[in-house]
């Protein structure tokens, strides 16, 4: 894949990656192709390139769709799955935190469903670090075509959540819940 984060930065391919370890790369990478030292095109190119990697790597999420892109598993646009039940629950969710913001806009209500919701993303954030054990225990192992799929439902759900987060940000000018 060539415009692979992982190969980017020279980092291995899988889901656990500390925050630090994606720095180092980054910056390892970045100093010798800073804008002020090219000389020609392609290497801002390959700054951008290098940008765009750290900001995959960093976010769980996206880290864990280009894994799952480079084992060859379904993406977003192809497969739409859900858990059994899950868009009811996110239906559900969104009405009751609606319906508390109606009642009482306070920041405390807010960072109540903030802190529920950032629950949830760290355990989609689990369950997918688990999936990607089984999908490929170890590197060069041809993945699990099941857990793969699986995978996908999970990203697809936890997608869900992450914009939950976003629409319930505590910057009005930002946030879609209430006032």
């Amino acid at each position: 894949m060539p415009n692979d984060p992982f190969d980017i930065l020279g980092l291995e391919p899988r889901f656990g990656l500390a925050e630090d370890q994606i720095e180092r790369a980054y910056l390892t990478r970045i100093a010798s192709a800073h804008p002020d030292r090219a000389d020609d095109a392609p290497d801002l190119g390959r700054s951008a390139d290098l940008n765009e990697a750290r900001r995959t790597l960093l976010n769980p999420e996206r880290r864990a769709a280009a894994l799952l892109a480079r084992l060859g598993g379904p993406d977003a646009a192809e497969d739409k799955s859900l858990p059994d039940g899950f868009l009811m629950e996110i239906m559900e969710t969104r009405n009751e935190i609606e319906q508390e913001l109606a009642d009482d806009p306070s920041p405390r209500t807010r960072a109540k469903w903030q802190a529920r919701a950032e629950q949830q993303r760290r355990q989609y954030a689990d369950r997918v670090s688990a999936l990607f054990d089984r999908a490929a225990p170890e590197p060069g192992d041809d993945p699990d075509p099941a857990a793969l799929r699986e995978i996908r439902t999970m990203l697809n759900a936890w997608r869900y959540i992450e914009r939950l987060i976003e629409q319930l940000d505590h910057d009005p000018a930002r946030a879609d819940f209430g006032p």
